[in-house]
């Protein structure tokens, strides 16, 4: 090889990276009208490239009907897609993925995840070969994206559901207007205390995360954090205490108990009753005896009349407290191990709001046991009164002069 064609090799090794397809060839025509008719074949041995490349580059420089600028090459050249390669591509994915097939139970990827590699593999088996990212492609334009489930489901609905919702909503307002307290209750979910996985993150120094438990078992010398909740609805304010035995009915109360004792009775000085809204399971369910005789017990103490609406079997997800001061209380404590119940409760009670939420939080350490029966003579000598509107849902606790045992 010459002496300039070497030095063509040089030039072409230092440029070609930076040029694309289109570029190269013109690059090279250039070159090749430099040496005159024998150019092209000159230019190819030197920078190792086909010598037809070389002149069709040298023909667009003289043409003036060449590419527009910014185009490679032209309409309809280049690779052709796999979906043009193989017409029955996108019908047998599309029946892969297809909502529809789920339910097939000859479908091979009934009982296994749609992921793009068993995508592949099932479309090979089929005589379809292409590449992940080729399915992933024809996904996205045929409108698939990944997704997870969503909770829209609700199952069998009670026939008075939204009657009772409506009725709820009457007696709640009536009792806001006459300037009567109204709170939602409810037990939060249980968390284990120690350092366990949080869900969540927080900004912390890259590279040190918080050190946790590879296991979620329960310690059990720290045991379990039990938040039963009040919410006013008024105030918008919250009382939490934090258990740690059991979440029974009278724990439940004597949450109630509480919160009015220290809160509820100076923030409503002339209250005559209590309304208390509540799910229909749990420690506050509306078959739970000892719920009943509990809250008796409560509006002797207090003089009050307790009135408790129960929110319809399946729909406690819209009972106040949840989204206004639990889900508040998750996002406080988010990626924060609850290393001891002392650190439960300040998170808790750290807990507030742009909209004004303030949280009370407290620590009861009382035992709470389990299995209590309440006998048929005390339920009946209870000083209740059912609402003629689903007396099962909604009933109120009349104070009485000597409190039941």
């Amino acid at each position: 090889m010459t002496p300039a064609m070497e030095a063509l090799a040089r030039r072409y090794e230092a440029i070609h990276p930076h040029l694309n397809e289109r570029q190269r060839r013109l690059w090279l025509g250039n070159e090749a009208r430099e040496l005159g008719a024998s150019g092209a074949r000159l230019v190819a041995e030197a920078v190792g490239v086909a010598a037809d490349m070389v002149r069709r580059g040298r023909d667009e420089l003289d043409d003036p009907h060449a590419l527009p600028v910014g185009r490679s090459r032209s309409a309809g050249g280049g690779r052709r897609r796999a979906e043009e390669l193989d017409p029955g591509l996108i019908t047998t994915l599309d029946e892969l993925v297809e909502p529809e097939t789920r339910g097939d139970p000859q479908n091979p990827l009934r009982w296994t995840t749609k992921s793009l590699a068993h995508l592949v593999r099932e479309l090979a088996a089929r005589g379809h070969r292409c590449t992940e990212n080729v399915v992933s492609r024809l996904l996205h334009e045929a409108g698939y994206s990944l997704q997870g489930n969503a909770k829209t489901i609700e199952g069998q609905q009670h026939p008075d559901r939204d009657a009772q919702f409506r009725y709820l909503g009457e007696q709640v307002a009536a009792a806001l207007t006459a300037g009567q307290p109204v709170v939602s209750v409810d037990t939060k979910k249980k968390e284990l205390v120690g350092a366990f996985k949080k869900a969540g993150r927080e900004w912390r120094p890259a590279g040190d995360p918080v050190q946790v438990n590879m296991h979620d078992f329960m310690d059990k010398q720290l045991g379990k954090a039990i938040p039963y909740g009040v919410y006013d609805l008024a105030a918008n304010t919250g009382w939490v205490s934090v258990g740690c035995d059991h979440d029974t009915p009278a724990f439940a109360v004597n949450t109630l108990r509480s919160w009015w004792q220290t809160q509820g009775r100076a923030a409503y000085p002339h209250a005559t009753t209590l309304t208390v809204t509540a799910d229909c399971g749990g420690s506050n369910g509306n078959r739970v005896r000892a719920w009943k005789s509990e809250l008796a017990t409560l509006a002797t103490e207090t003089g009050l009349a307790i009135t408790v609406l129960h929110l319809p079997p399946g729909t406690s997800k819209w009972n106040k407290i949840e989204h206004r001061l639990f889900a508040a209380i998750s996002m406080n404590w988010r990626a924060t191990p609850l290393t001891c119940l002392e650190t439960v409760v300040s998170l808790i009670g750290a807990t507030s709001t742009e909209t004004g939420l303030t949280v009370t939080a407290v620590l009861d350490e009382r035992s709470y046991p389990t299995g209590i029966k309440i006998p048929d003579k005390v339920i009946k000598a209870l000083p209740i009164t059912r609402h003629d509107w689903h007396g099962d849902w909604n009933y109120t606790l009349n104070p009485t002069d000597t409190p039941e045992p």
